[in-house]
């Protein structure tokens, strides 16, 4: 081996000179589309009886049983048994509920159900939300809202953090910083300004960008292994954009086949449906694209260290690149095809052929992005390994520096 060729500086160089002009675009762009913060008119479905936000109150279900339907006393504040029913109504399903938060602490509320597909089956014990409707005479109201998640879900939460920072301990944690970070950018940033009807790909990309300065600097450290990904990442979400828009526009998606993009539609029209659906994307690309990049510029520049040419060290990074994204992608399109199997078991008993549930909107979106993400994928494979490749200085030669992994950056 004739030692590392002079490209291997002088692109770090450019690589760390690019992140930075990258960085200062995206800083300029969340500047120029920050969200005005101005409050938003509040959805119908999700109003109180005044026009503000609905409000919900911890329970806990008493008893639950089979009932004549039409208790004067459903949904009432109460502080003695239920009155029943009139005989002839039909049978219900009626679950008394002790009130466990609020101004009506400590009393009970009756909750009745037809039983019918949809509606919730109660069993005593259950914590449950009501929602308190307070009417313009001052009457209060209880209804089910939905059953109380908080304490399995902070359960399950705690066990995945401790498990990842159990396995991958620092970085592992700084894992877990950046997933909150990327939560605060979505939070924070894209959605109120996606609310104020600003256009979607711009405000989509300086999102995306600002998530991957973080979680890839956080959880894998700053140096040029980290750098070669992330451009590499940035460079695949750019085409993922792009391609996004043209899957689209081409295949006239409007997003109107689900039933959320209705409600903001109807409630939100200053909000762009297809604009929403296409920060959806790119915001779904990220993740696999974050992946494939860093493990190829991790392979290209273990390559390196183990005195592989330039040459071969593309080689080879590629060779592990071909594994990745053929088991990346049928995972990528059996993801999208799980979370379309409700609407895929309804099609099957439609008796309608293959290529109608295909070229229908609710399955075209979910191939789309399907197409675009494993588009997005390949490419980014060949990208991110050229890079990787120009920066891992070979070991051995005369400009090898002493341990590129932690070459600042």
């Amino acid at each position: 081996m004739s030692g590392p060729a002079p490209l291997g500086p002088l692109a770090a160089r450019i690589v760390v000179g690019l992140l930075i002009a990258i960085g200062l675009s995206v800083v300029i762009g969340a500047v120029a589309l920050w969200p005005s913060q101005e409050k938003a008119d509040i959805p119908l479905p999700f109003q109180n009886a005044t026009g503000g936000a609905v409000t919900t109150e911890a329970g806990h279900v008493r008893s639950s049983g089979a009932a004549d339907c039409g208790s004067p006393s459903t949904g009432a504040v109460l502080t003695a048994p239920p009155i029943a029913a009139p005989a002839g109504g039909g049978e219900c399903v009626q679950s008394l509920v002790a009130i466990d938060s609020g101004p009506n602490e400590g009393a009970n509320t009756l909750l009745e159900f037809s039983g019918g597909p949809g509606q919730p089956h109660l069993a005593v014990g259950d914590n449950i939300r009501i929602s308190r409707q307070v009417d313009q005479n001052g009457s209060t109201t209880y209804s089910f809202y939905d059953f109380e998640r908080t304490w399995p879900l902070v359960a399950l939460a705690t066990v995945f953090a401790v498990v990842v920072v159990a396995v991958a301990r620092w970085r592992g944690l700084r894992a877990m910083i950046g997933i909150v970070v990327a939560f605060a950018v979505l939070v924070v940033f894209l959605l109120p300004a996606l609310r104020d009807g600003a256009p979607a790909v711009p405000v989509s990309l300086v999102a995306a960008a600002v998530i991957l300065y973080a979680v890839i600097y956080l959880a894998h450290g700053v140096s040029l292994r980290t750098s070669a990904a992330l451009l590499g990442t940035l460079a695949s979400l750019l085409l993922a954009a792009v391609l996004s828009w043209a899957a689209i526009e081409l295949a006239h998606l409007t997003g109107l086949s689900e039933d959320q993009n209705n409600e903001v539609a109807a409630y939100m029209g200053n909000v762009s449906i297809t604009g929403l659906l296409l920060a959806g994307f790119i915001i779904g690309s990220l993740g696999v694209l974050n992946d494939v990049t860093v493990t190829q510029a991790s392979t290209a520049f273990e390559l390196a260290e183990h005195g592989a040419s330039r040459t071969a060290v593309f080689v080879g990074a590629m060779r592990v690149g071909r594994d990745h994204i053929a088991s990346t992608v049928y995972t990528l399109v059996l993801a999208y095809a799980g979370s379309a199997l409700p609407l895929l078991l309804l099609f099957s008993v439609a008796n309608r052929s293959l290529g109608d549930v295909l070229t229908s909107e609710s399955v075209a979106i979910e191939v789309a992005r399907s197409a675009v993400g494993g588009i997005a994928l390949a490419l980014s494979v060949p990208l991110t390994t050229g890079i990787a490749a120009v920066l891992a200085t070979p070991s051995g030669g005369p400009a090898a520096p002493a341990d590129s992994r932690h070459t600042p950056t």
